[in-house]
């Protein structure tokens, strides 16, 4: 039950924020859609983790495989447990290609 609320909370807090442009910076994308699970600069809350699996983003592990394409795939699909919501339809795919590109990039991690 605490799962299914947790997606509720961050699904509404989600869809409650300005939408970005299709122009947008992929730190604009992130910053609407995924830090509200994924935290602002990639590293989720204990909580988060905890309860929901949400992937640390600046992980050594994730960032040795990290690449656009992964990035795009699962932004696209979302996970394969189905906690995390494909974007594919919800977003536009030059928001999808921002954030992969963002996500993906070195400045990501080094990001304060």
């Amino acid at each position: 039950m605490r799962v299914k609320w947790l997606i509720l909370v961050c699904s509404v807090v989600a869809c409650t924020r300005t939408t970005p442009s299709d122009g947008a910076s992929g730190a604009e994308v992130f910053a609407t859609y995924c830090a509200v699970c994924h935290g602002p600069n990639g590293k989720p809350s204990a909580t988060m983790a905890a309860r929901l699996a949400v992937r640390d983003l600046t992980s050594p592990e994730l960032r040795a495989k990290v690449s656009v394409k992964l990035v795009e795939d699962q932004v696209r699909k979302g996970s394969q447990n189905k906690l995390m919501p494909g974007f594919e339809g919800a977003i536009s795919d030059a928001q999808i290609k921002a954030v992969a590109a963002w996500v993906a990039s070195s400045t990501f991690v080094s990001q304060p």
